[in-house]
């Protein structure tokens, strides 16, 4: 067979194998999206974090995984925080003054102080916006973008198929690369008006 398989990719090993259904590996978001666009689901600004991990303690006093899982409930999954990025967050609102620290059942929980909530009354927007982005990226197109993910799989799997089968050529291989150039093209165009 002419075509050479370095990474594994179309024997089943390699970066696209067993760690999910679509190939991710952990992080934020379906794991569709990851593997789809390269990347993870919308972040919070590194300065608009302190309003999510404050509103997410606005209604009762939580430990830092529980503050995670609030925004990650009220973002519907597109935003995770890490432990790096709220654990020093909380340690920054408690030198303000900004939130409270006491102990429950041996951990560590926060509650939001009066300084906390007007801080957080002043960027209510902020948080709003965040949380109707997280919507509007995800569940406004998480069924289509799925359904492109799933062709973008045929393809690979009819492509690792022709590999299998010996039948990459170099002239099948040319012609596979202007046909793939030509959707390339067209797709660029399409989303660059």
């Amino acid at each position: 067979m002419e075509f050479e398989d370095r990474h594994g990719f179309f024997a089943g090993r390699g970066r696209f194998r067993g760690r999910g259904r679509w190939g991710g590996g952990g992080g934020d978001g379906p794991p569709w999206a990851r593997w789809m666009f390269g990347g993870q689901p919308p972040r919070a600004e590194r300065g608009n974090v302190r309003y999510l991990v404050l509103d997410a303690i606005a209604t009762e006093p939580r430990h830092g995984y529980e503050i995670m899982a609030t925004i990650e409930e009220k973002s519907r999954g597109a935003y995770r925080p890490s432990p790096g990025v709220v654990y020093p967050t909380l340690q920054m609102l408690e030198e303000l003054g900004h939130v409270r620290a006491s102990e429950r059942d041996g951990k560590k929980i926060y509650a939001i102080t009066a300084a906390g909530s007007k801080d957080l009354e002043e960027h209510k927007d902020d948080v709003s916006q965040f949380y109707e982005q997280s919507e509007d990226v995800w569940d406004d197109h998480a069924d289509a973008a799925h359904d492109i993910a799933e062709r973008v799989r045929r393809l690979a799997r009819a492509f690792r198929r022709a590999a299998r089968r010996g039948r990459l050529t170099r002239q099948n291989v040319a012609k596979v690369r202007t046909i793939l150039d030509d959707a390339i093209a067209k797709l660029e165009a399409l989303v660059d008006e």
